[in-house]
């Protein structure tokens, strides 16, 4: 049963906005909630989003071997609770998982009975430059730094289950969507 949906794009792609469209489709999908060390944004709720820890608490869930999954990303750690995925595993529940494209590719080695990969494109590097410009989350510079990682993501897309762009929302929630209620 492939029941943890993980879904991967480079920053500003648009894939929270895609998986909270997805959420309110599909209720019944639980969300991942994982550890990051970065700082808050405005719009988000430590405990819905992501648990805000700090890098020594990380470290100790590294060292506890407490974490399916975890990577350094732009200066901050992310991580998967190992127990999260094993407990939606055991009770053949859904969890859908926004990860970087390396968690995604761990999870897939580590789960590939149950993991299902998605990656999302931006429909060009200009285009992922504007949106995270509008965004306004992040300095100039550490919007270069993004998209430098951009091009290592790329490499990564062929590896997935399942690759489609967001040009449009509106289709490219209907095709999220769509492929998430496919998924055997």
């Amino acid at each position: 049963m492939k029941n943890l949906i993980t879904i991967s794009a480079p920053s500003g792609s648009g894939k929270t906005t895609l998986c909270r469209r997805l959420q309110k489709n599909r209720p019944d999908i639980e969300w991942s909630v994982s550890y990051t060390t970065r700082k808050k944004r405005k719009t988000e709720s430590d405990g819905r989003d992501y648990n805000f820890i700090t890098k020594e608490q990380f470290e100790d869930l590294i060292l506890n071997e407490t974490l399916a999954e975890w990577e350094n990303v732009h200066g901050y750690y992310y991580g998967t609770p190992k127990a999260t995925l094993d407990t939606v595993i055991k009770d053949k529940a859904t969890l859908l998982l926004e990860l970087d494209v390396k968690g995604s590719m761990s999870l897939k080695k580590l789960y590939p009975e149950h993991a299902f990969t998605i990656f999302i494109l931006p429909p060009s590097i200009d285009h992922l430059r504007n949106r995270l410009r509008q965004r306004g989350t992040d300095s100039e510079k550490r919007i270069e730094i993004r998209l430098k990682r951009f091009q290592q993501e790329m490499e990564y897309k062929n590896r997935f289950d399942f690759v489609m762009v967001n040009d449009n929302l509106e289709i490219a929630s209907k095709e999220l969507i769509q492929t998430v209620n496919d998924v055997k």
